[in-house]
């Protein structure tokens, strides 16, 4: 995906899809809410981000987001 918008509007339709597995749906439902959550938090970012920054986004203090400066 090349923006947000478009991976958001890409599991929308996966979620509408009537064959979509149980498990399919809950880890779809689980990605578009922290889509979601990260574009809030972002509003003026549009890229589409990787797992590791949604899960920076959500879990800040986080051992595996912590960025050191020199």
């Amino acid at each position: 995906m090349d923006t947000i918008d478009q991976h958001i509007k890409r599991d929308v339709e996966i979620l509408n899809d009537p064959i979509t597995s149980s498990q399919s749906r809950r880890h779809i439902e689980e990605e578009l809410a922290a889509l979601e959550s990260y574009k809030a938090n972002h509003p003026e970012d549009s890229h589409d981000p990787t797992t590791l920054e949604l899960y920076c986004d959500a879990n800040p203090h986080a051992r595996e987001c912590r960025v050191y400066e020199d």
